[in-house]
This record gives structure tokens, C-alpha cells and sequence, in this order.
């Protein structure tokens, strides 16, 4: 196979993820059988839109892998009490490194440059997360002592961070969105050097609120123009970044397409609002092909907007196809 990494423009792409897709469909007993279900066989796909999407449920009652070799790591997903979680079976925690190390680069340069510091406490508060391997990456290759993770200590937090933006040093502050507003409720900032990158999601502790109010909170709280954003999921081993507006930006490596709601095998065109489908060729391993739960569209430049989840009702069916 392509290496993917190496990617340069569309034709490159869709050879990748045809060839991606023909691994997969081989060696992916689940996957394979969920193809075979929807009557795609490597024979019968000739391009991108014909590769069958897998939902991404079935994460949370399957072992989405490829061969018999054990996993160096499985990501679990976070969940309320009682809340089945997804498990995703990573076979290559290198793989996962080179693509976040890439894609973090490609988008804002150097880790060495910055000083970054972590605000995830309900990712710290249990174990199997994807982001927290990430970050605790970037932390450690920022090669600053003043980079690191912050549960509780938001009077500590926010001194460092005062401190270092006062002196010109950029710094990263990346933090669930619940925990960013505690942090900004208790303490005002005018920030200059520092991007703060929100991971989204309330996690039950706070009311769910739309991006524009959030960020609009964020932004007068920290006193800064623009509020990133990180787009990645247990699921996956990419990620992409938002510099502002929610507008995200993929690696090229990773592909989003707009599935029509009411019909899961078509694609929508740029700018309609649909179900948001995943490319990830870093993902070689496990499954590349993902329909997630998250609603968007895709705009004419090739940039996507996330605008919401589907309703668990909405979803709740789609392993009856691979289990009937």
C-alpha cells in the first residue's frame, strides 16, 4: 500500500484508500462481513463514494481489527454510568504517534516552540484515552518543565498562565469544554501568545451549549480573538484542527464526506448538512471507513463544520443489518 502520509492531492488519495479498503475488507472479519452484507465486494467498488461506511456503534459491541496479532494499546471512549463505550484495537501505537505528531506540525509547527498545558480532567479521571496519549506525547516533546497536566489546581493554572503569555512565550492550553469555562469563571485573562484549543464536549458536567455561545464565552474569558478547536475521536488516529469560526481543516490523509440522512449509502453535495463519514488511512489496522454520529457539511473549499450528533434514537438500529 501507498504510504499515506505522502499524500499530495486527490488521484493519490483514492488510490490509497482503494487499496486501504481491499486490506481491510480481507482481513477485517467485521468489516468484511458488514461489505459483504451491503453487496461490496474490492470488485464491485471503484471508487471512494462506493466504499461501504461502517457505523461507528459498532466500535462499542465488535472487534474492529485487522488479523490475529494482539493490540499494543485499545482506546476506550468515555461514557455516563451504564453507557456501553467504544473500544478501539490499535495495533501500531507508533502509527498512531507519527500521525498525530504529523498532523499537530502541519498546522501550528514545532511542539519545542510551545509550552503546553492540559486541562482534561474528565479524560485524567479514567484510563484508555486516545487524547490523553496524545497530549502526554506533546508535553513531554515540548521539552519545557513548564508543560503538563492540570486536574484541580485552576489558581496554579492560571498564574502559569499569566506568567509565560506575559513574557512572550507561546503556550498551548488545551481543555474540555466544561473544565475551559470553570477556569474562566473563576479567573479573567488578556491573553497574546497563547492559543487555546477546546476538545468539545461537556461530559455530563455542564449543559450542553451551542459552539458560538461557548466560544463566545471562551473568548471574553480568556481575551483572545479566536477559539481552536480539535476534531478526533476514540475511533480514529487522526485529527483535525479548527483555527477558528469551527471551520476544520483535515490532514491529508483523512477525508470527511456528508452522507444523506435518510439514506446512508449517498453522498451529499458541499454546503447540504448530512451525516459526517470518515476517512482515516492512519486507521489501516482497524476500520479507515467510519459513519460517525456527528452532523456537518462539507463547504466548497474542502473544509467541514461540525454542527451537531444525531439523537441516539436516530442511530440505535444500525447493528441490526449485522446482526439479523
Amino acid at each position: 500500500m501507498r504510504s499515506f502520509f505522502d499524500i499530495a492531492n486527490a488521484t493519490q488519495f483514492q488510490e490509497a484508500a482503494l487499496d486501504v479498503f481491499r486490506y481491510q475488507y480481507a482481513h477485517n472479519q467485521v468489516y468484511g462481513r458488514f461489505c459483504s452484507l451491503l453487496h461490496r465486494s474490492p470488485e464491485q467498488v471503484s471508487c471512494i463514494e462506493q466504499i461501504p461506511f461502517l457505523p461507528i456503534e459498532f466500535f462499542k459491541t465488535q472487534q474492529v481489527y485487522c488479523g490475529d496479532t494482539p493490540a499494543e494499546e485499545v482506546f476506550t471512549s468515555s461514557g455516563t454510568t451504564g453507557q456501553q463505550t467504544s473500544r478501539h484495537y490499535v495495533k501500531s501505537l507508533s502509527l498512531y504517534q507519527e500521525s498525530f505528531r504529523r498532523g499537530f506540525e502541519r498546522f501550528y509547527g514545532t511542539v519545542t516552540d510551545y509550552v503546553v498545558l492540559a486541562l482534561l480532567p474528565s479524560y485524567l479521571e479514567r484510563t484508555g484515552s486516545s487524547l490523553i496519549t496524545m497530549v502526554a506525547d506533546l508535553i513531554q516533546r515540548s521539552e519545557s518543565h513548564y508543560s503538563g497536566f492540570y486536574l484541580n489546581e485552576y489558581s496554579l493554572l492560571a498564574d502559569r498562565l499569566r506568567m509565560l503569555d506575559a513574557v512572550g512565550q507561546k503556550v498551548l492550553l488545551i481543555g474540555v469544554s466544561f473544565a475551559l469555562l470553570d477556569l474562566v469563571e473563576r479567573y479573567q485573562f488578556s491573553l497574546k501568545n497563547t492559543v487555546i484549543m477546546e476538545t468539545g464536549g461537556m461530559k455530563g458536567r455542564r449543559k450542553e451549549l451551542i459552539r458560538e455561545e461557548l466560544h463566545t464565552l471562551l473568548c471574553k474569558g480568556f481575551g483572545v480573538e479566536t477559539i481552536h478547536s480539535e476534531y478526533g475521536m476514540t475511533e480514529l488516529l487522526s485529527q483535525a484542527y479548527s483555527q477558528g469560526g469551527g471551520v476544520y481543516e483535515s490532514v491529508p490523509w483523512m477525508k470527511v464526506l456528508v452522507r444523506d440522512t435518510n439514506d446512508a449509502l449517498s453522498w451529499l453535495p458541499n454546503g447540504k448538512v448530512g451525516g459526517i463519514s470518515v476517512i482515516d488511512l492512519a486507521n489501516v489496522h482497524s476500520c479507515s471507513f467510519i459513519a460517525t454520529q456527528d452532523v456537518g457539511k462539507v463547504l466548497p473549499n474542502g473544509l467541514f463544520e461540525v454542527l451537531g450528533r444525531f439523537d441516539n434514537a436516530d442511530i440505535r438500529g444500525c447493528n441490526l443489518l449485522f446482526t439479523s
